[in-house]
Order: C-alpha cells, then structure tokens, then sequence
C-alpha cells in the first residue's frame, strides 16, 4: 500500500484534484496496485483559513507519506512549493515536453526532459539593498551541480531516446557561477561514455527550442533558466495544458502540473486534467523505480497510453479544441486505463 498525500489547491486544483482521485481508484480496484490518499490543505484558501499557506499538518503528513500529488495552488504559490522543496531536499525539477497527437504542436517528434537544479540560483531569494539599488544574490554550487547532472544523465539512461544530455548555461558572461555549473556537468559526463554530451548557451537553446526541438533529449540547467526553458518547451508542444512536472530528492518526490490555478475558469468544469493525470504517471514511474515494483511501472504505461489515445482520437476539453468536460474527460481516460 503507498501512502500518497494529495494537496488539493486553488482555483481549478479541487477539480483536478477529483480528476485524479477517479484515477487513483480505478488503479486501486483493478490494476493491483494499491494506494492510500489522504488530501490535505496548502495555498491561499489554507492561509485564509489556518494563517498559513503551508500549514504544519500538511508538512507532517506530507512526511509521512510515500511521494505527494500538489494541484496548483494560487498567489501563495512559493509559500508552498518553493518552500516543500528546499524542506524535503526536492533538488531536481523534471519537466517533459513531449507532442502528442492532434496537438498543436511545433512538430510532431518532440520528446525531451528538461532537468533543472531546483534548489539555489536566484530563486534563494537572497536580495538586499544598497540604497536605491537592489541586488540578488546567485549562488550555485558544485555539489548542487553534480548532483543534478547525475540525475540528468541517468534520466537519459532510463529513456528511450537519443541518449544525449545538453547542458545549457551562459558562462560565457557569468564566468563563475554557470563557469563552474558547466565545469562539473562536464565532469560527470566522463562517468557516461555512451552519452553524448553538449554545451549549449540559453540564447542560442531559446532559440533552438523553436527551431528544432526534435534534436533534444535531455537537457540539465541552472533553476532560473530551467524555470524559464520549460514554460517555453512547454508551449512547443502544445500548452501547459499537456505539461507533468516532478520534483524529486534522494528520499521523497512531489509531482505537480506546471501551469496555475486559473481562477477564471475554476468551477466550470472545462479545465484540462492532463497535466494533473500524467504527473500521477510521473509518480508511478518514480514508485516502481524507488522501490522495483514493476506493477508500478506497468501503471504508469497505462496512463500515458489512455492520454494519448484519447487525444489521438479527437477526444479533448474546450482549451485544447474539444468539447469534453473535465469530468467527462477524465472518464475517457478511465476507461482506456481498465
């Protein structure tokens, strides 16, 4: 039995919340995989009701469960995310970007991971004044480098792709700090021979993300760019709508879609449950590979698969050019799962 802890969120969050829950019980009945979900309060509704938008509870659940599923939360945002992963050492950020069918996507053959440091750069949130000036302050370290260019080149290993890793930096002008990022990605990629690796600076991967997204695999980055790189690869194949992310540690994991809580749209029920579904699918993966169960693994298939039938086949919601419900949705990709 895994232990999952489900912040529900804001805006669309309780609706996609549902979503998923309808997903997890499905898995629960009839694919022996067995889960526990216990949903919990973070965000701006949890501030207005407890004072705060992480509160302890939340935390103390969140530690006692297996990996957590986070629905987006509103302008409390960094009070919970940012703050979950600097508490739970949740270092790298994983987003895929990958065109599904019927999408409208640049092309159709993009499949790439974005792997981006999640823990320090600018995002510390290190500033101060000196008069009328304000500074941040960078910081980047060799063993946050490391760290997360291991994960990137084993995430290329576990992929079925091009078995390449780009590092992206722009240490042709911050010649310490991304310096020293690009340094160390380079010597990690000695330990993996059969990868290859590549430099690329941010300008010219901005630019590359739009004229041949096809050529990427994985790529590694600092946190400020990767925040940025992966919004853009995101829209490359089709929206945010489409878009899982991951934040994983050692020990723990946190799966969570990338887009907000679209307050317009919240209660209406034409929210797009994708991104929510497939980040359950992310921690599927992250299961069966944490602890070598392979129902995990099987169950994770299943629901990329349903996705991707599903839209394969025209069956969409209103923000992607269909007419399908969240609920109605969701239903679809049940049935293509059992």
């Amino acid at each position: 039995m895994y232990k999952i802890a489900l912040i529900t969120g804001d805006g669309i969050g309780p609706e996609l919340s549902e979503s998923v829950i309808d997903v997890l019980d499905v898995i629960n009945d009839n694919l022996g995989v067995k889960v526990e979900v216990t949903k919990l309060q973070a965000g701006d509704a949890a501030l207005k009701k407890t004072g705060k938008a992480l509160p302890d509870e939340t935390v103390e659940q969140i530690k006692k469960s297996d990996a957590c599923l986070k629905a987006p939360v509103g302008e409390s945002a960094a009070d919970v995310i940012v703050v979950l992963r600097r508490l739970l050492d949740l270092y790298a950020n994983i987003r895929p970007a990958k065109s599904y069918p019927n999408m409208p996507a640049l092309k159709e053959n993009i499949d790439m991971v974005i792997v981006r440091e999640n823990t320090e750069d600018l995002y510390t949130g290190m500033e101060f004044e000196v008069g009328e000036t304000i500074i941040a302050l960078r910081s980047i370290s060799k063993n946050a480098s490391e760290r997360i260019a291991r994960h990137a080149f084993a995430t290329s290993e576990q992929r079925d792709g091009k078995r390449k890793v780009t590092c992206v930096h722009k240490s042709n002008v911050m010649r310490k700090t991304d310096g020293l990022f690009a340094k160390t990605c380079e010597q990690v990629a000695k330990r993996y021979p059969k990868i290859t690796f590549e430099h690329m600076y941010v300008d010219a991967c901005a630019m590359n993300l739009i004229r041949q997204p096809e050529s990427f695999d994985v790529i590694v980055t600092t946190n400020l760019f990767g925040d940025i790189l992966s919004d853009e690869a995101s829209q490359v194949v089709g929206g945010l709508g489409m878009a899982p992310a991951a934040n994983i540690g050692d020990r723990f994991a946190l799966f969570e879609p990338v887009h907000g809580a679209a307050f317009d749209i919240a209660g209406k029920q034409v929210a797009n449950p994708s991104s929510f579904i497939l980040s359950a699918k992310m921690m599927f993966e992250w299961l069966g590979i944490k602890n070598s169960d392979k129902s995990c693994q099987d169950v994770a298939k299943k629901i990329e698969d349903a996705v991707y039938g599903i839209v394969k086949d025209g069956i969409k919601t209103r923000d992607i050019g269909g007419n399908k419900s969240t609920k109605e949705f969701t239903q679809n990709v049940i049935s293509r799962i059992i």
